[in-house]
């Protein structure tokens, strides 16, 4: 009885849409009845809920619930995730009367090569996966919408536009993509703008397909992709005009942050310019426990204030800071509404608890970029002072 007592009080703050919940016993309450069209959802529980679990770690054992499918959805998944962002005020309000006051510490790594195993063990999950679920340019990181109903690989090739307009690429110039991913950013700027490209990434998965792409595209003479670590690479006598970095930074570490920027500092040539393009959270906080405990091992999520304190300490100075969180959110819709289209195929490819979990993660993606205190910054920084970039902006969003 309590813990369905404490549930309906959670669910009496939630507001703007008729729903339904089913509890383990068959008892189904309506909420929000006023409204008089169908319910817009239902959330089920198969099974009754442990409350000194969940109030250890909501965040984790929910979705935890779901995966092992203790608790179902039925209807609109879409205004499930609306309704609960409208009411996320109200529902933590509601949440943090029950809850312990206990933050768990996120995990650090003990060295670089764990921090690889976990980068393995999230992108070499197999190319044929992301190509279910992904548009053609396989790059999995935030888009850029010039317009909310752009099509995602549209959205795609604009955010890699972006990123390397801000660069003011010019022909002949040496560019690093650390954490290239499939490649997809290091082959348009080789050929869009005649720049030698290298592109680093800790996936054996993602160097083939880059490889593989470089040269169906004739660009393996531009295009190098190497399997190695930043760190690795800045003890090379390697130099370069310009860096970048696109959705990788969150795999760093927050005891990294400053290792990271000494090894571009040892790799970017005077007056070069470098982007960090990073997920970002408001404060700096531990990592979500079930992201770090199922998606993503060894990350962490900086806050701005913690990438941009570090950068005087290299001598870079900071030139540009675009937020394009809400931009995740549009993308993750994207990915969703793909990944609901190829549910029998993930099914078949690996089980139900694995179809879940990846449901889960693109669900909390759309939800969390919408509606919470996370967002995606662009900052784009220079070695010492550059005073040869264009006095305005304009350059960056001029049409080709």
């Amino acid at each position: 009885m309590l813990t369905k007592k404490i549930l309906n009080a959670v669910f009496k703050r939630v507001e703007g849409q008729k729903f339904e919940i089913e509890y383990w016993d068959g008892e189904t309450k309506v909420f929000n009845p006023e409204f008089k069209e169908q319910s817009a959802f239902k959330i089920i529980f198969a099974e009754k809920l442990s409350l000194n679990e969940i109030r250890k770690s909501p965040q984790l054992k929910l979705a935890e619930a779901y995966m092992e499918e203790k608790i179902n959805f039925e209807g609109d998944i879409k205004k499930l995730i609306k309704t609960a962002g409208d009411n996320v005020f109200e529902l933590m309000e509601e949440i943090e009367k029950h809850k312990i006051d206990r933050v768990l510490d996120f995990q650090t790594s003990e060295s670089p090569e764990e921090e690889e195993e976990g980068v393995r063990e999230h992108y070499d999950i197999g190319n044929d996966f992301f190509k279910l679920w992904q548009d053609d340019t396989m790059t999995y990181s935030c888009a850029y919408f010039k317009n909310e109903n752009d099509e995602l690989k549209e959205a795609q090739l604009q955010k890699i536009d972006h990123v390397l307009k801000k660069l003011n690429l010019k022909s002949g110039e040496r560019l690093l993509d650390i954490g290239c991913g499939w490649g997809s950013l290091a082959l348009r700027a080789a050929d869009k703008y005649g720049v030698e490209v290298m592109g680093i990434t800790l996936s054996k998965e993602q160097e083939i397909e880059a490889k593989k792409r470089a040269a169906e595209a004739g660009l393996a003479d531009r295009v190098e992709i190497r399997r190695q670590d930043y760190r690795k690479l800045a003890e090379e006598d390697q130099k370069f005009d310009k860096i970048v970095s696109v959705g990788m930074f969150e795999h760093v570490g927050k005891e990294n942050i400053p290792l990271y920027f000494e090894a571009v500092d040892k790799m970017l040539k005077n007056r070069g310019l470098s982007l960090v393009h990073s997920i970002t959270h408001l404060k700096e906080q531990p990592a979500h426990p079930w992201l770090q405990k199922y998606i993503f091992p060894w990350g962490y999520i900086p806050s701005l204030r913690e990438i941009v304190w570090q950068l005087p300490e290299n001598n870079f100075h900071l030139l540009d800071v675009e937020d394009i969180g809400y931009h995740y959110s549009l993308t993750a819709e994207r990915w969703l509404d793909n990944y609901e289209e190829v549910e029998n195929e993930v099914k078949e490819k690996f089980d139900e608890n694995f179809y879940r979990m990846w449901r889960t993660f693109l669900m909390g993606v759309v939800f969390t970029f919408r509606y919470a205190s996370t967002s995606v910054h662009q900052l784009l920084f220079s070695k010492g002072k550059n005073i040869d970039l264009p006095l305005t902006r304009d350059y960056i969003y001029q049409e080709d």
